[in-house]
């Protein structure tokens, strides 16, 4: 069993990954690790570079999975690998220092249960900022969240934790909000935030939106109460109106007006129904998919991986 182990999903990173491996190599010369990377179906030659590095570093696992199955898929994958005292979770394009990983580990080493990297300023979009807001408003609200600690994608699990969170068997998993589900022994250190080290990034405002339903629909029932309660709120405000209407049909003017005010209500009124309705199916449709086993991932090969005669990862 290794000290720590480090869990990286890769797409797109061939030209990063070099350098990604020296700088981990580097910073933990004196700790027993090992580099868990999984490649999510990059189209470029992230494999053929995982495969490099592989042959050349034991400690270095690498996984290829048959398809892409997104971030928090890929990581579990990586976690059902991993075998460390303490798990750390990374980005692969180097935003993340590896020189802060024993930071997070003297944090959290035998005192909490998760430590996050909190960046004291964020080197990327706009809007990307503005997303990590709102994602961590949203989950104060249905995750608990405590309100000083930012849920960054760089961060620092023990091994308990890590085995609780790998028996989570659903198709659609959300790392941070099962993660909250589990311990509230959270802490947090400021690290810096550093620009990608080569090409482009591929969080798309898709990616986020996903991400959003994913923290929505999998640890709450908010949003259907929320339809509900508009929907009571709307019905009401159209039953106060019919005494108002049939007042002004028998004792005021009988010339037929307010075409302009129908056709607002149309559209507020089907627009809440058809938002409503695609609530709803986002529920229905994720208990679709788990009843009927839809796999995290599916591996296709692996590298420096074994298997003792019982059958536990080594």
């Amino acid at each position: 069993m290794k000290e720590i182990s480090i869990v990286i999903p890769v797409f797109n990173s061939a030209e990063i990954l070099p350098e990604l491996n020296k700088q981990i190599n580097d910073a933990l010369v004196n700790i027993d690790y090992e580099l868990i990377l999984i490649n999510d179906k990059s189209n470029d030659n992230s494999w053929e570079i995982i495969e490099r590095l592989s042959g050349s570093h034991r400690n270095i696992i690498g996984i290829n999975l048959r398809k892409n199955y997104g971030q928090d898929n890929a990581i579990m994958a990586g976690l059902n690998f991993a075998s460390g005292n303490y798990v750390v979770i990374m980005d692969d394009d180097l935003q993340h220092s590896p020189k802060d990983i024993t930071k997070l580990y003297k944090k959290c080493k035998g005192k909490y249960d998760i430590c996050y990297a909190n960046f004291r300023k964020k080197k990327q979009a706009l809007w990307k900022n503005i997303g990590s807001w709102l994602n961590g408003k949203v989950a104060e609200t249905l995750l608990n969240k405590p309100k000083e600690i930012y849920l960054s994608p760089f961060q620092i699990i023990s091994r308990d934790i890590v085995d609780k969170l790998i028996k989570y068997q659903g198709p659609y998993p959300y790392i941070q909000g099962l993660l909250l589900d589990l311990t509230d022994n959270v802490t947090q250190i400021d690290v810096g935030h550093h620009q990608r080290h080569a090409g482009k990034s591929n969080f798309n405002l898709i990616r986020s939106v996903t991400i959003f339903f994913k923290l929505v629909t999998s640890f709450s029932v908010i949003p259907l109460r929320i339809s509900t309660i508009m929907g009571f709120f709307i019905s009401s405000m159209g039953f106060i109106l019919v005494p108002f209407y049939l007042y002004r049909y028998f004792f005021g003017s009988r010339v037929v007006e307010g075409w302009i005010t129908i056709v607002l209500l149309q559209l507020i009124i089907g627009g809440f129904v058809l938002v409503s309705l695609g609530v709803i199916g986002e529920y229905i449709g994720r208990m679709y998919l788990n009843i009927n086993n839809k796999p995290q991932f599916n591996i296709k090969e692996t590298i420096n991986y074994q298997q003792n005669c019982n059958g536990e990862k080594k």
